[in-house]
């Protein structure tokens, strides 16, 4: 699988050059580090959307001549809506992300501090099938620290919603900056993508590995003694 990152400007030109969107769906579309999203995005209410939600997945179920009055099926379009907007697309709504307290760094450790093997569940924003992997996040305080739970629940919050592993990467990186008010992260992701393992060239055995090694990661040292770390 390409892992290059398209600019809006390359697609561009692979339209102008004649490919069809079908040629580059497998590649990694990343497009910017926001999650692409509507202006009005939040208009209507999750209950209005998974109402929604319901009836077009109801139509989609009808065309591929499914049999909704069948007691398996009959309320699968309901339970379809629910699962996006509560669960596996939740990240999409700000209203979910998690609340973070910050606290001082009273022990005075002042080197790595590293969560790895955190597992997550997301799902390819191309094909809408699953992304399955683990992430491990490091940084060095800068004089707050934060509860090792909440690096759990970031990591999971940017998961839940459709994505490109390029994008989840840099997400989680550039809000710990923020929250943690430092250069000094690092975020490796590794997962097996479905849209590859499940269809297309059908590779159950590739995985792809994406990290962001800023402030004193981005350093051969600090990523050497990182990855000695993370080493079973």
């Amino acid at each position: 699988m390409s892992t290059e990152t398209l600019t809006k400007e390359k697609i561009n030109g692979y339209k102008l050059n004649g490919f069809s969107h079908e040629e580059v769906g497998d590649d990694h579309l990343y497009t910017g580090l926001e999650t692409p999203m509507k202006t009005d995005a939040f208009l209507l209410s999750d209950e209005e959307k998974k109402e929604k939600i319901s009836i077009l997945f109801e139509e989609i179920m009808d065309v591929m001549g499914l049999d909704l009055k069948d007691d398996s099926l009959k309320g699968t379009p309901k339970r379809v809506a629910k699962m996006y907007i509560d669960e596996i697309f939740s990240g999409l709504n700000p209203n979910n992300k998690p609340k973070i307290a910050l606290f001082d760094n009273k022990y005075q450790y002042n080197q790595m501090l590293v969560e790895k093997n955190i597992t997550f569940y997301s799902n390819c924003e191309h094909h809408f099938v699953p992304i399955i992997g683990k992430a491990h996040i490091a940084y060095i305080s800068s004089g707050k620290v934060i509860g090792l739970s909440k690096l759990n629940r970031i990591v999971q919050y940017y998961a839940k919603r459709p994505q490109v592993q390029e994008r989840l990467t840099n997400q989680i990186a550039e809000d710990l900056k923020n929250i943690l008010q430092t250069e000094d992260i690092a975020v490796i992701i590794d997962a097996k993508h479905l849209c590859v393992s499940s269809r297309g060239i059908k590779d159950d055995t590739s995985a792809t590995v994406t990290s962001y090694y800023g402030g004193e990661f981005n350093t051969p040292s600090k990523i050497n003694e990182l990855l000695n770390y993370l080493k079973d």
